[in-house]
């Protein structure tokens, strides 16, 4: 009688390593009302998670950061801090409706296809992009087009995670 295996695949394994790290904030004035927001993480030892996302709401982290987390009571992940950066940037562009790309956040990951940024977008109400800039972009191209997007009045735009390297771009 043959009995069956079970093998654990790689794919099983990053799926249970998977977390949902939360990070504080405090609201901003005129800003979306929420204080915290979660993000995946892979997690990498006892207290420490590799960020999976861009974050649309929490500065200073950017997909690809180690970041070291506390668990509550609860099994709640809460984020105490970054271990390190990856070197990632972390770029929301919002459209402005009036504009010539409208509320579409298609017509604004078509803008930056050439770069082959990963973006998510927040919602259908809020079509804000929340794009990885990734270490070895061309930063300065990168940010000429946000720089001139928001001059044309396509969007607004902010950098929720710059590394030295943007910032001297």
């Amino acid at each position: 009688m043959m009995s069956a295996m079970h093998e654990t695949t790689a794919d099983q394994v990053a799926e249970a390593d998977r977390i949902k790290v939360w990070f504080r904030f405090v609201p901003r004035e005129g800003w979306i009302p929420q204080d915290t927001e979660g993000l995946w993480a892979m997690k990498i030892g006892d207290d420490t998670a590799r960020v999976m996302n861009a974050a649309f709401l929490q500065d200073g982290v950017a997909e690809g950061d180690i970041v070291r987390f506390r668990t509550d009571a609860d099994g709640v992940h809460w984020a105490i801090g970054r271990v390190t950066a990856s070197g990632n940037c972390t770029v929301r562009v919002v459209p402005i409706p009036s504009g010539p790309l409208g509320r579409s956040p298609q017509a604004v990951h078509k803008r930056f296809e050439a770069f082959g940024l990963g973006g998510e977008v927040f919602s259908a109400d809020f079509p804000m992009v929340a794009f990885t800039v990734p270490a070895g972009a061309d930063f300065s191209a990168v940010k000429n087009l946000l720089i001139h997007g928001e001059a044309d009045g396509w969007w607004h735009y902010e950098v929720g995670c710059g590394s030295d390297a943007w910032w001297n771009a």
